[in-house]
C-alpha cells in the first residue's frame, strides 16, 4: 500500500442509517459510495481519508483498509501480518494497539489473533504496543478472510469539539445530522427544536446551513500516521466554504438549564449569531416570523414501565400545538414508541427503520408539510 495508491475506506454509522450516510457522502463529492451493513465504502487515497474525517457529518469513524487476505490458522496469520508494509503506514515512535474480532472462521480466538498481529508489527516496525495507544489497528476475521484497517479518526466523530455541556441521554451529533437529512433538510430553511436539550439538532442545522466542516475544531488519529502530510492537511483545512445562513435557527425547552447549555454550546461552535434559544413549554410554541421550515425534536421516551403512559399528554400537547399553529411546516420526531409518536395525532409518513441509540431502538417519524 503506497502513499498514492487507492484503497477501500470504510465510513461507519449505526445500523439503519447506512443509506442516509451514503446520500451525504455522495452529496459531499466522494465518488461511487456504496452502502454496506454498518456504513459506507468509498475508494481513495489518504487525502480522501482526511477529507472524510473533516467533512462528513454522519459518520462515527473512518477506517482505512490496508490489507485483506485469507487465513485459516494462527501461523498463517503470523506470516501474512508480517508481510504488510507497516512502515509505510504506522510510525515507529507512536504506540499502537490491535483490536480483533472473529466470526464464522477457523481462527476464532480474537485475543490470540490480536496478539499475533501485535507481534508482527513490533517485529517489523519496532513500534510499541500500549493499551491506551492513540493509534488503533482493527482486524476483522470473517469467513476465513482477515481484513486489517487503521482507525484514522481516534475519538468518535460525533465529538465535534464544542459540546462540553450535555444533558442525560443526548442524541449524538452524527445521528442528528442524518435524521435532519432524512427529513429533507439541506440548509435552505429555518429549523426549530421545541425540546432542544443541549442544542444538538439546532447547532447541526445551522452548521449545515453555514457550510461549516464538522471536524474543524478537533484532532484526528491520522495525524500520527507515517502517511500524514502536515502541509497538505493545513491547506485542506484552510479552504473556507463558509456562507452566511439565510435563516435563523430556534430552540426552546421548559428547562432553563437546557437553554443555557444550548447557548453555551452554540457559542463554542461559533454559531451563536444565527440561533435563538428560549425557555418555553411545548404548548406556548409558535412559529417564528418568516417562511415555514422543519420542526424536529427528540422528546423524552421514558425507559421504565409506566413512564411511557405518563408521557402521552406531552406528545399530545406537542401534536396539538403543531397542528394548530404550524401549517406548512414539516415535522420530525425521534422516539422509541409508535404509541408515543401517534399520540401527537400528526399525519406521519411510513417511519424509517429503527436504529440503536443508548441501549434503546429509536425511529424517526416524519410528516409532509402540515395542512
Amino acid at each position: 500500500m503506497t502513499k498514492d495508491k487507492d484503497f477501500e475506506i470504510f465510513l461507519a454509522t449505526v445500523p439503519g442509517l447506512e443509506s442516509a450516510l451514503c446520500a451525504e457522502v455522495r452529496l459531499k463529492g466522494f465518488k461511487q459510495p456504496v452502502a454496506v451493513p454498518g456504513g459506507v465504502v468509498i475508494r481513495g487515497g489518504w487525502p480522501q481519508v482526511w477529507r472524510a474525517n473533516l467533512w462528513v457529518r454522519g459518520t462515527s469513524r473512518v477506517l482505512a483498509r490496508i490489507a485483506s487476505f485469507p487465513v485459516v490458522h494462527l501461523s498463517q496469520l503470523d506470516k501474512r501480518a508480517c508481510r504488510v508494509p507497516w512502515q509505510t503506514i504506522l510510525r515507529a515512535d507512536v504506540p499502537f494497539r490491535v483490536e480483533a474480532s472473529c466470526a464464522a472462521s477457523r481462527v476464532y480466538h480474537a485475543g490470540a489473533a490480536a496478539e499475533r498481529i501485535t507481534k508482527a508489527i513490533t517485529q517489523t516496525l519496532g513500534a510499541q504496543q500500549a493499551d491506551d495507544a492513540p493509534v488503533v489497528v482493527k482486524a476483522r476475521i470473517e469467513q476465513n478472510i482477515c481484513t486489517l484497517s487503521v482507525d484514522t479518526s481516534g475519538d468518535l466523530l460525533h465529538r465535534r469539539g464544542y459540546k462540553q455541556a450535555v444533558n442525560r441521554a443526548p442524541l449524538r451529533e452524527t445521528m442528528a445530522a442524518l435524521f435532519l437529512q432524512q427529513c429533507g433538510y439541506n440548509g435552505q430553511e429555518p429549523v426549530l427544536d421545541p425540546m432542544c436539550g443541549s442544542g444538538t439538532f439546532v447547532i447541526e442545522a445551522v452548521e449545515i446551513a453555514a457550510r461549516l466542516n464538522p471536524g474543524r475544531a478537533r484532532h484526528f488519529a491520522f495525524e500520527l500516521l507515517a502517511t500524514f502530510d502536515e502541509q497538505a492537511w493545513q491547506q485542506m483545512r484552510a479552504v473556507k466554504s463558509q456562507r452566511t445562513p439565510e435563516y435563523r435557527f430556534y430552540g426552546s425547552d421548559r428547562d432553563a438549564g437546557a437553554v443555557a447549555m444550548s447557548q453555551a454550546n452554540a457559542e463554542r461552535a461559533g454559531v451563536q449569531d444565527y440561533v435563538a434559544f428560549t425557555q418555553a413549554t411545548v404548548s406556548a410554541l409558535r412559529p417564528p416570523p418568516g417562511p415555514a421550515g422543519l420542526v424536529i425534536a427528540n422528546p423524552p421516551y421514558g425507559t421504565r414501565i409506566g413512564d411511557k403512559q405518563s408521557l402521552i399528554p406531552l406528545y399530545r400537547a406537542l401534536g396539538q400545538t403543531l397542528l394548530t399553529h404550524f401549517s406548512g411546516w414539516r415535522v420530525g420526531i425521534v422516539t422509541t414508541e409508535a404509541k408515543l409518536a401517534h399520540a401527537t395525532g400528526l399525519p406521519f409518513l411510513p417511519p424509517e427503520a429503527p436504529v440503536p441509540h443508548g441501549g434503546l431502538r429509536v425511529s424517526l417519524y416524519r410528516t409532509a408539510p402540515l395542512p
